[in-house]
């Protein structure tokens, strides 16, 4: 496949020239999206996901280097790159007191159809996303995941070349979750290049081509989900249910031999272990001797989320 988008030294500082860098503190980022692929960019909260996406599309002006995008560059000819793209923000943006087929025809009418091509295009979309049963009731009626999906409806009215997905399925029910993974795989099937994020490991392992993890601003990983796995080689991620454990257990779990790192989030402790099951006994004791009720136990093999505990030390949603 060939390159669709390249990002060449992209750097992102406010208040310079001594305020921090949200993106590319050392070199930039350098980074390159191919035509057609499903490209999911992981990182910590505060990692420059957005910021990247905010520049990619144009609505943040880089700090250094550029982005080019279906061979017209972002700092030069910004128009030319908005007409290839469509953007899903993480936040909704819809007008609530609005139905779907008015939110649909408001921005088509931005993105500059008019007459039978806007009202087709918008009966097309609507049948895309499944809603044209409900496409003259009013947004604020429509649950979590209806909304979502009109977000995305918005950001194909114009037919762009490649969609940005900023976090779509947060707070919303699984089968809502369900229909947008099917979404965005038929768009992918459809020929649309895509890049996605999300705080769900596996959204990422499911959709796409070639993973990026970004923290503080860099990618510090890149490529396939094989890829990426062969990184940790034989480690394992031991989960274990244990509310609120006290910090200094965590810590003396963390310094069993073999234990690559240890860390805490929604009442679970996640080991990064070299061969998990033999390790597992010492965990355990620990626990017991700490008083420490254990609700579970699990042992994954090594997968995307053992490579990024390994690689940022935090949770994808820290």
């Amino acid at each position: 496949m060939a390159t669709f988008v390249k990002l060449d030294h992209l750097r992102k500082q406010y208040s310079p020239p001594d305020g921090p860098y949200a993106v590319g503190p050392k070199e930039g980022v350098n980074l390159e999206i191919l035509e057609g692929e499903i490209f999911s960019l992981l990182g910590p909260n505060g990692a420059g996901k957005t910021t990247i996406i905010s520049m990619m599309s144009g609505l943040l002006t880089p700090t250094a280097g550029d982005v080019v995008l279906g061979g017209f560059s972002i700092t030069k000819q910004p128009l030319d790159v908005k007409k290839q793209i469509g953007v899903v923000p993480q936040d909704l943006a819809l007008y609530p007191n609005l139905s779907a087929r008015q939110n649909l025809n408001l921005f088509g009418t931005l993105y500059g159809l008019s007459g039978k091509n806007l009202s087709k295009r918008t009966d097309e979309v609507l049948e895309f996303i499944d809603l044209k049963d409900r496409a003259n009731d009013k947004i604020s009626e429509y649950s979590g995941g209806m909304k979502r999906r009109v977000n995305i409806g918005v950001g194909l009215m114009h037919r762009p070349k490649m969609l940005f997905l900023d976090e779509p399925t947060v707070a919303i029910d699984p089968q809502s979750r369900r229909n947008i993974l099917d979404t965005v795989k038929e768009l992918n099937q459809q020929g649309m290049t895509v890049l996605y994020t999300t705080h769900y490991m596996e959204e990422a392992q499911e959709l796409s081509n070639r993973i990026g993890i970004i923290d503080h601003g860099q990618i510090i990983a890149l490529g396939t989900l094989d890829e990426l796995v062969k990184t940790v080689g034989e480690y394992d991620v031991i989960r274990l249910t244990l509310p609120e454990p006290p910090t200094s257990v965590v810590e003396r779990l963390g310094a069993i031999p073999n234990i690559q790192r240890a860390e805490t989030t929604d009442g679970e402790v996640r080991l990064i272990a070299r061969d998990g099951r033999q390790q597992l006994p010492e965990a355990i004791r620990i626990i017991n001797e700490a008083g420490l009720a254990l609700h579970g136990v699990e042992i994954e093999e090594p997968n995307l989320e053992a490579v990024f505990l390994q690689l940022t030390g935090r949770a994808l949603r820290d």
